[in-house]
């Protein structure tokens, strides 16, 4: 079993930053992949971004490159999603994925941004 706490949303106006944290707990916590995805209202769910177990980025999707910036703190068992130059179309809530077997989702975070 993983259990993912997301953290750090909120609203801000547009070029605004936040953090969002991901805490994970349960069996192979620190040692895998994990992702970040967003739904906005109305729209499928999409990935962000993702990092290794190892804290190397492994993704970021084109529409938030140079934006977003992905890591990860094994010791903590935490990633974190660092947003700045956050865009009105940004707005979603934006979730923590693991694989671990199963998928394994947080319960999200809502990221308003208002222009």
């Amino acid at each position: 079993q993983v259990q993912l706490v997301e953290s750090g949303g909120g609203s801000v106006q547009a070029g605004g930053s936040l953090r969002l944290s991901c805490a994970a707990s349960g069996r192979a916590a620190s040692i895998n992949t994990v992702d970040w995805f967003r739904q906005a209202p109305g729209k499928e769910r999409v990935r962000v971004a993702a990092i290794t177990g190892n804290g190397i980025p492994a993704y970021y999707a084109d529409f938030v490159k140079g934006r977003f910036t992905i890591s990860r703190d094994n010791a903590k068992n935490t990633v974190t999603l660092q947003l700045n130059s956050l865009k009105p179309e940004d707005t979603a809530v934006y979730y923590c994925h693991m694989r671990v077997g199963n998928d394994y989702w947080g319960q999200g975070t809502q990221v308003t941004v208002s222009s």
